[in-house]
């Protein structure tokens, strides 16, 4: 897992390091600068110009560090200074006397040359520490790299672009955007939550001296980007001697006449997913439409109709009996007594259950009902439903992706998976994981449904939570990842998903 770490961490680990291990500022600073150089010049069209923006802060200092090795390689190299120079940094003053001994004198922007095809633009403006939009002469500054980008020039950003909130991953207006950032150190949640991924551009984590070990200081939420090898290497190995009781039997209670097919999107991907065997229970006049699609597809039919109830609940006690996991909500007849009949048959229940869709719209009306549970619960909202969950509007939960999961995690003690661009997973522990992996083709009605079918094969073969849902959210969003480069984004439905699936095994088996 790779650790991403706020602006107030990242200052700790900083500190951390120059106190306990005698990592001197000075030289994380040049290490910095250093990396930041690197980049640029990898940018650069032949003969191209090095034009470095630098405030008056330690983000100024490392475009200052930076510009000396670009004139030591002998690249042509222009410098401003934006603000007041009066309130430069000590490790800025140094670096800026260190500079003007090579002979460059910082100019005022506004003089400075036009940029185009084959430039690169060092913006070192503002660092992880900015708490309000740019103004003035910074807001200008910034206009002018939005024109010299436009122009053609390559931007290059040191560790987060000015304008951009590290923490929230929100931008100020005006915000700068990057061709590539150069992560100092770790990376941030500006780097990995959207919109700021985007203005980031191809995100370059550089090592600059802190060491893993200055971690263990920081203090606050524990942030982490999910890796491939973590996601794949919680597969279990499929044993020669196995059967179908090996890989356990999935209970899907989902589907209603009209919602057929969210109930077997669910199972077909627990059984996409590994599942020995899949058993779904709905409502008689529906469950005939659900087996329809795949004979594979087992089926119990609850008795009744209408909404679920609290009269379902010894029938649906009786099918999950022998069961190793249960997915709930996709598709169900949701009524008033939905909620309390969800508690009750988590109160009766050991194996994990995910719920998704109706059933969290259901337990929102009273959240208590979760407390209920024996068994690990994963919830698998997206920012509607969460906000429902919340009790809050939805661009509030978009705003505060991290605290909103977290919270609800930590207060009901529940896995939270909170779908969208950059999908979070977070752990009642504490811990939230940022999912990289998924594209907008998947914003298409269903694929909710695929992940919650997912959750529950991995559950039900013995992944315990929340590692199964950290495998199944990466795994899902790879298998759209790469159905998108068959299909492209466009015409990409979440039943490509079911096929992306087995690439994604494939990949991983090999």
């Amino acid at each position: 897992m790779q650790r991403v770490l706020t602006a107030v961490q990242m200052r700790e680990a900083e500190k951390a390091a120059q106190e306990q291990h005698g990592m001197p500022s000075g030289l994380l600073m040049e290490n910095a600068g250093r990396a930041l150089a690197e980049a640029a010049r990898s940018l650069a069209g032949p003969g191209g110009r090095f034009t470095v923006l630098c405030g008056p802060g330690n983000n100024g200092g490392d475009g200052l560090v930076a510009a000396r090795f670009l004139l030591e390689g002998g690249a042509r190299v222009v410098v401003s200074l934006v603000g007041d120079t009066g309130k430069l940094t000590p490790e800025a003053k140094r670096n800026l006397q260190a500079l003007e001994g090579f002979g460059e004198s910082p100019r005022a922007f506004e003089v400075l040359p036009e940029a185009g095809p084959g430039d690169v633009v060092v913006d070192a403006l503002f660092g992880t520490g900015l708490k309000r939009a740019p103004e003035g002469v910074f807001a200008d500054a910034i206009g002018t790299v939005a024109r010299w980008r436009r122009a053609g020039a390559k931007v290059v950003a040191a560790d987060v672009p000015s304008g951009l909130q590290s923490d929230t991953a929100e931008p100020f207006t005006p915000c700068v955007e990057a061709d590539v950032t150069v992560a100092f150190g770790f990376v941030k949640p500006a780097h990995e939550l959207e919109p700021g991924a985007s203005l980031c551009g191809d995100v370059r984590r550089v090592d600059i001296g802190l060491g893993g070990e200055s971690t263990r200081a920081v203090s606050g939420a524990e942030l982490f980007r999910v890796e491939e090898k973590d996601a794949r290497d919680a597969l279990p190995k499929r044993r020669a001697d196995s059967h179908k009781g090996t890989y356990g039997h999935v209970l899907v209670v989902a589907g209603s006449p009209g919602k057929t097919g969210a109930a077997a999107m669910v199972a077909l991907a627990a059984l996409r997913s590994g599942a020995g065997l899949v058993t779904v229970a709905t409502r008689a006049e529906a469950l005939p439409w659900v087996m329809a699609h795949s004979p594979e597809i087992m089926g119990v039919a609850l008795p009744g109709e209408g909404p679920l109830g609290k009269g379902d609940l010894e029938a649906l006690k009786a099918a999950l009996e022998g069961k190793d996991a249960l997915v709930m909500g996709p598709g169900i007849p949701r009524g008033p007594e939905t909620g309390a009949l969800i508690g009750d048959l988590l109160a009766s229940m050991e194996v994990p259950a995910v719920l998704d869709a109706d059933a969290l719209n259901a337990v929102a009306e009273d959240l208590k009902v979760l407390r209920q549970a024996k068994g690990p619960v994963l919830l698998t909202p997206h920012p509607g439903e969460m906000a429902r969950l919340w009790g809050r509007t939805t661009k509030d939960v978009q705003a505060h992706r991290v605290g909103v999961a977290l919270n609800m995690a930590t207060s009901l003690n529940v896995t939270v998976v909170l779908k969208g661009s950059r999908t979070l997973i977070a752990e009642a522990g504490g811990r939230v994981y940022i999912n990289p992996t998924g594209n907008a083709g998947m914003a298409t009605g269903g694929t909710g449904d695929v992940l919650s079918g997912v959750c529950g094969a991995l559950l039900a073969q013995g992944i315990p939570l929340p590692r199964a849902a950290r495998t199944a959210v990466y795994a899902h969003g790879l298998a759209g990842d790469l159905m998108a480069q068959q299909r492209g984004l466009m015409g990409l439905i979440a039943t490509d998903l079911l096929v992306g699936l087995g690439h994604v095994w494939t990949r991983w088996e090999r």
